[in-house]
């Protein structure tokens, strides 16, 4: 897999009326893009990638975040599949409630997981994830280098969810490749999705089938004894759906935020230093990354003409839910572009809005608090080694995927 962000369409003219979410420029540094769209079409429009809407400004998202079931969740991802997928009748197919569910189905899917990511019930795992992020340290401190996203960041989620749902850690590795076939190189390449959304879709109908017919102590064995009488004999099917959700949200998007918080450190030494130098900073430290490199963009599609503003959007045509956009908004933050690790008021949406709002934010705030806090207590100090080596993925979620730092 290549992690450099390769052209594959023309260049932009005009981000108000032809944006490309895949544009090598956008993935790197979408903030003027933002800028220039909230300022001039605040809801832009794209022929692209079979043409789309997005919203930039706070309001906007969260209204439309509010619009179910007019603007659908069914459809999630960013870049449909083309017709003729041979595994669209397959009942798993892309399922991942409740985040691919609209009500009711979304509603009590959503209350299967809730009790999992409460803030008391996600304490359980920090011990188990200060383990890791110090096993792992060990693995490189003496090297006085590493890349801090492959090595460190993008090693941590797919180890903290394996052992939620009880899955072989030591595939944590083959994990990482799936989710990254799904919502990184094959979002926008088709057969490459369709591959590694087969793979997980596999691999995860052989577990919850084995824990079907003898259940065990973890997280998949407690979904399917659940008493909901919705799942009306389909038990096996609706957690494949919910652990396919778990594991590609649960990954990609936590590694994207504990490698973008690394990369702030690492390349703004004043921000390293105060933060180093007093550690009560790490709570809005952690809001204010997540606030300004917010990772995920998810997608709806309309079921019917849905008229906003000075716009149409038809019915069957896609609106990408722009949620990094809106918390660059100055309407709502005070110089957005300004990071500022002791920002008080910040009301971000970077988990979403809405009834899709992310269930495991609990979990993901915990993973980048620990992941963030045992760096700096192990690295205090540290910096990107070379600026023109660090890559970034983008589309769906944007993140560092190489990150040379030395300490």
């Amino acid at each position: 897999m290549t992690d450099t962000p390769v052209r594959k369409t023309p260049p932009v003219d005009d981000w108000t009326t032809d944006y490309d979410i895949f544009d090598p420029e956008y993935v790197v540094d979408p903030v003027p893009m933002w800028t220039e769209m909230r300022q001039q079409c605040p809801v832009a429009h794209t022929d692209r990638w079979g043409g789309s809407w997005m919203p930039t400004r706070h309001e906007d998202l969260q209204a439309m975040a509010k619009m179910v079931p007019e603007l659908s969740s069914k459809a999630p991802l960013v870049v449909e599949l083309p017709e003729g997928d041979p595994n669209e009748d397959n009942p798993d197919g892309l399922n991942a409630p409740p985040i691919s569910a609209d009500p009711p189905e979304a509603t009590w899917t959503r209350k299967m997981i809730l009790p999992t990511f409460a803030p008391k019930a996600v304490e359980q795992y920090r011990s188990f994830t200060e383990d890791l992020c110090n096993q792992l340290i060990d693995g490189f401190i003496a090297d006085g280098r590493c890349d801090a996203a492959v090595d460190y960041a993008q090693q941590i989620p797919p180890r903290v969810i394996a052992h939620l749902l009880g899955l072989d850690p030591s595939r944590a590795d083959e994990f990482t490749e799936w989710v990254r076939g799904v919502l990184e190189l094959g979002l926008s390449d088709p057969p490459v999705r369709i591959h590694y959304r087969d793979k997980i879709l596999t691999f995860l109908r052989e577990e919850v089938s084995d824990r079907f017919m003898n259940p065990r102590d973890d997280k998949i064995s407690e979904l399917l004894a659940m008493d909901v009488p919705e799942m009306n004999g389909r038990e096996v099917q609706v957690v494949i759906g919910i652990a396919n959700l778990l594991l590609i949200a649960g990954i990609d998007t936590t590694w994207s935020s504990i490698g973008s918080a690394l990369f702030h450190f690492g390349s703004h030494e004043d921000d390293r230093r105060r933060l180093s130098a007093d550690h009560s900073l790490f709570p809005t430290a952690t809001e204010e990354m997540l606030r300004y490199y917010s990772p995920v963009t998810m997608a709806r599609v309309a079921q019917q003409d849905v008229p906003y503003g000075d716009v149409v959007i038809r019915e069957g045509d896609k609106v990408l839910m722009n949620f990094p956009a809106a918390n660059h908004d100055p309407e709502v933050f005070e110089n957005p572009e300004e990071i500022q690790i002791d920002r008080q008021r910040n009301r971000h949406i970077a988990f979403g809005s809405g009834i899709h709002r992310c269930a495991g934010s609990n979990l993901a705030r915990l993973e980048m608090d620990v992941a963030v806090r045992t760096w700096f207590e192990r690295i205090p100090e540290f910096e990107i080694e070379n600026p023109n080596a660090v890559t970034w993925a983008g589309g769906q979620v944007r993140g560092p995927r190489s990150l040379p730092m030395r300490f």
